[in-house]
């Protein structure tokens, strides 16, 4: 299982999505990936949360974060070897560490947060709160937004991640986003 796990090694500049629930995550990475014209990783919880909310009605529990890491980066590693230069990554194992904490009394499966700490990432994209929050089948907490985005943001400093904090509007997150990504492509 370990394998299923591990970031592939690559020269790609990796960027990662990083932040609570409805803050732009997707929207931006979509963006982005359109803007330099490389593959973005969607986020496979959604898909498989969604999935398991249609059949039977139930949210996340602990035993799917294990499969979702795995199905992660499956997808990370795959669109990794389509990517020229630069991949961008709605999500990635961090997150999922994040919120098995947030979620679960402050555990994380020992492999899920071995490859969350190992994977490596060049800069993080912290999404602010300052959009508005949109309801769906998995979103569940409008009211905790400012206590997540503290984790989230105490999560990368913890971990010396590399990271920026995106505030604004759709537009101005987008500018800075690729000012900083130019940057990385140039050096």
């Amino acid at each position: 299982m370990e394998e299923r796990l591990k970031q592939k090694p690559s020269d790609l500049i990796k960027i990662v999505l990083f932040g609570p629930e409805s803050t732009g995550k997707t929207t931006l990475a979509r963006q982005l990936a359109e803007h330099y014209k490389e593959p973005w990783v969607p986020e496979y919880a959604r898909e498989y949360l969604q999935e398991k909310w249609d059949r039977v009605q139930k949210t996340c529990e602990p035993q799917d974060l294990v499969p979702i890491a795995i199905g992660q980066m499956r997808l990370e590693n795959a669109l990794a070897e389509k990517a020229d230069r630069l991949l961008i990554c709605d999500t990635d194992l961090l997150e999922t560490k994040v919120y098995s904490e947030a979620y679960y009394l402050g555990s994380c499966d020992p492999l899920l947060e071995k490859y969350a700490l190992q994977n490596q990432y060049n800069l993080y994209f912290l999404t602010g709160i300052d959009v508005p929050w949109e309801k769906d089948d998995l979103r569940d907490k409008p009211n905790e937004r400012e206590q997540m985005f503290d984790y989230f943001r105490s999560t990368l400093e913890k971990y010396h991640r590399n990271f920026v904090t995106l505030r604004g509007d759709e537009s101005s997150r987008f500018q800075t986003a690729i000012a900083h990504i130019d940057k990385l492509l140039a050096a």
